[in-house]
């Protein structure tokens, strides 16, 4: 790192002023220069610039000052060791508790000395206490600090000193450097009405005495919103550059062929909805252009996404270009294979497929019509992106539950289509429905499509709550509604014994449900299951030869049965909002009124019981998203996408939806006007991340 000009962008750590080990435990932070260093904002601020009288403060949460001389000092044993201190401000006395201390601060906390005490006060036996309060030795005149003292996120061996005094050096250069230079035009800073940058930075490190903390910790702070702004802004650069860019590369022209449409939708035993028609529309139109779609297919479970990709596929194959279809599980994967050839092999169509676990001969052989153009449509798993897959004139790519996906595993399949030279059009599905607010932010380079009717016929799913110790009653439901002609679902959250989790596992369940059931067929499918094996399970039970499906999570996507009326989810305390919601939507396929029963164990911990209420009182997958969200943040609700775009580390898409819709009109304005500008501060914020978005 040498050699590099101090304070610049990819400059080091505090150049020469700390060794190797401190700059790797600087990059355990994530701060590899100093614009990251200066980026280090606080976690929170403490206030000690004022004092409290001890006669005034109340047992609270709250954090407080106080000054005084200690009185008494001594080590108790009872319950436990501890040093006990008095400290008297001449209005009233406060008790310090210690229960863990050296003996060396036995000795400097003896009687006479002065302690200036922060910490939260609460009711203790001998009135009002601090419990291990930050305390510092000072005498009568030692002056307050004139600033808020700033608490950052640390490591080991990394002090909130060590990390105070690197930040306050890297301001200092950053005054004779361009480091925290104003990069973005005067026009967007007056219409947003924004701080200086430079000016924000400094003051979040070193707010003044009168700052509001509040405002401070939770973010709301003029100087906290341009630093979120800025950030939103390079998020929306760098995505609406590659909206842009990608709109500069060429793909097939892969017009509508009406007649031959009207062909497929004659074999189709049902019409379009009114929201199915409108995104085929959308999507039809996107494939006619010469540059490659990428456009997100959102739907609720069961809104019928699946006939849409048949359509768009379709629409590909008979401009002459070969189609992928890729799902991330087999069963998933053959589910539209199985549904896709009833609607193309009518018509001519060939269609391959492939997937991990195919005998070598099969494989061999779709490889073999893949790449002669024999079969224009190949369905499969990730297998589909593996290098020994060549596509003879692949143009367009359909992912369902996309964000099962990582972006490299987008781009292999993109690279599918070099024998063209072209690339190829993308349309990627998902039925967990996307926050609009999330949307806007970490998908603002796609075009989003959305499903947002069922179709006609579909019931409505009435979802129950049953504690483990009510079993009796859930078997007894079971039994009626099998025996009434109907089939259900009994869902496991796991293959084989955990002894960390104690859950209930699908062997034993299975095992356990034979013996109840006596007079019903049962069938057990889990992921671990040879590929034939789980098909020939499944079809029984779409047969109706099956009543009873004991299933791990394999069956969260895809599986179509509506014959199939009732689910029982085990443990569903412990599965996440997402996965119950995908899962209802295997059942209410059908005619038949459906109900979705959470079997569930108490103690219930918060969360789990928040996650229960939620997906017990909607039915909104939309709603659903959106409380998930709350609840875990962007970084997990995102999933796979995360390992290909940079998270946000400061802003919130939801609590800072204002600064994000400007961030966006701010980013177009940019990019149309002002070029340098958008690359500088792609360059500030991003450096070399800014090409992650390729796929």
């Amino acid at each position: 790192m040498k050699g590099k000009r101090a304070g610049g962008i990819g400059s080091p750590v505090a150049p020469s002023a700390i060794d190797e080990i401190m700059q790797a435990k600087f990059a355990a932070l994530g701060i590899a220069n100093e614009f990251d260093l200066v980026l280090h904002l606080p976690q929170r601020y403490e206030d000690e610039t004022h004092l409290y009288p001890i006669a005034d403060i109340l047992p609270s949460d709250k954090v407080v000052q106080v000054e005084g001389t200690i009185i008494q000092s001594e080590v108790m044993y009872r319950p436990r060791r501890q040093l006990v201190c008095q400290v008297e401000d001449g209005t009233g006395v406060l008790v310090i508790r210690f229960f863990n201390f050296y003996g060396s601060q036995v000795k400097a906390y003896s009687i006479g000395k002065r302690v200036r005490l922060l910490g939260a006060v609460r009711q203790g036996f001998f009135g009002a206490e601090m419990v291990h309060p930050k305390c510092h030795m000072v005498s009568t005149n030692t002056p307050l600090p004139d600033a808020l003292t700033p608490i950052y996120r640390a490591t080991a061996g990394l002090s909130q000193e060590t990390i105070r005094k690197q930040i306050r050096q890297a301001l200092a250069r950053s005054d004779q450097t361009d480091s925290l230079k104003e990069v973005l035009p005067v026009g967007v800073l007056k219409r947003h009405q924004l701080l200086d940058f430079r000016e924000s930075v400094t003051f979040l490190h070193q707010p003044t005495a009168d700052a509001s903390v509040d405002s401070l910790q939770e973010g709301t702070h003029p100087a906290w919103s341009r630093v979120k702004f800025d950030e939103l802004l390079a998020q929306q650069l760098s995505l609406r550059s590659h909206y842009q860019k990608r709109r500069s590369r060429c793909a097939p022209e892969l017009p509508e062929k009406n007649l031959l449409t009207i062909t497929l939708l004659k074999l189709l035993s049902f019409d379009l909805t009114r929201a199915q028609k409108k995104v085929l529309s959308e999507i039809s139109s996107d494939l006619a252009r010469p540059y490659p779609m990428q456009r997100l297919l959102q739907g609720d479970v069961g809104s019928g996404k699946t006939v849409v990709a048949a359509l768009a596929a379709f629409q590909a194959i008979k401009n002459g270009y070969q189609v992928a279809i890729m799902a991330p599980t087999e069963i998933l994967a053959e589910q539209h294979y199985r549904k896709l050839s009833s609607w193309f092999t009518p018509l001519g169509i060939k269609i391959a497929w492939l997937s991990g676990s195919q005998k070598k001969q099969q494989r061999q052989d779709a490889l073999a019509i893949i790449s002669d153009g024999g079969a224009m449509l190949a369905i499969g798993t990730h297998a589909l992106f593996q290098d020994q897959v060549e596509f003879n004139k692949l143009g367009l790519a359909i992912i369902d539950e996309q964000h099962r996906f990582g972006v490299e595993q987008r781009l292999a399949l993109h690279t599918k289509a070099a024998k063209t030279g072209l690339v190829p059009h993308q349309l990627m599905m998902s039925a967990t429905p996307i926050p609009r607010t999330l949307a806007m932010s970490y998908y603002a380079d796609l075009d989003v499509s959305v499903i947002d009717e069922l179709p006609p016929g579909r019931t409505q799913v009435v979802t129950k709550l049953f504690e483990e110790t009510r079993r009796d009653e859930v078997i007894t439901r079971v039994r009626e509604s099998c025996h009434a002609g109907r089939q259900a679902y009994w869902v496991c959250p796991l293959i084989e014994e955990s002894d960390t989790l104690q859950l209930k596992t699908a062997l034993e369940t299975y095992e356990s449900l034979m013996l109840t059931f006596l007079d019903l067929k049962i069938g057990l499918v889990h992921g671990r299951l040879p590929l034939q094996e789980k098909s020939a399970v499944m079809e029984r039970f779409k047969q109706g030869e099956i009543q009873l499906l004991v299933a791990t999570t394999v069956i969260e996507v895809g599986v179509d049965v509506p014959n199939a009326s009732l689910m029982v989810i085990e443990h569903a305390e412990r599965m996440g909002l997402s996965q119950l919601h995908q899962l209802r939507g295997r059942v209410g396929r059908g005619a038949e009124a459906s109900v979705c029963i959470l079997l569930y164990q108490n103690p219930l911990s918060e969360n789990a019981r928040k996650r229960l209420r939620i997906i017990f009182e909607s039915t909104d997958g939309f709603e659903i998203a959106r409380q998930d969200l709350s609840m875990r943040g962007p970084g997990q609700f995102l999933s796979a996408r995360q390992s290909g775009v940079p998270m946000l580390r400061f802003a919130d898409p939801e609590k800072d939806a204002d600064l994000l819709a400007a961030a966006r009109i701010a980013a177009e304005e940019i990019l149309r006007d002002d070029s340098v500008s958008a690359q500088r501060h792609l360059l500030r914020w991003l450096g070399n991340k800014s090409q992650y978005l390729q796929a």
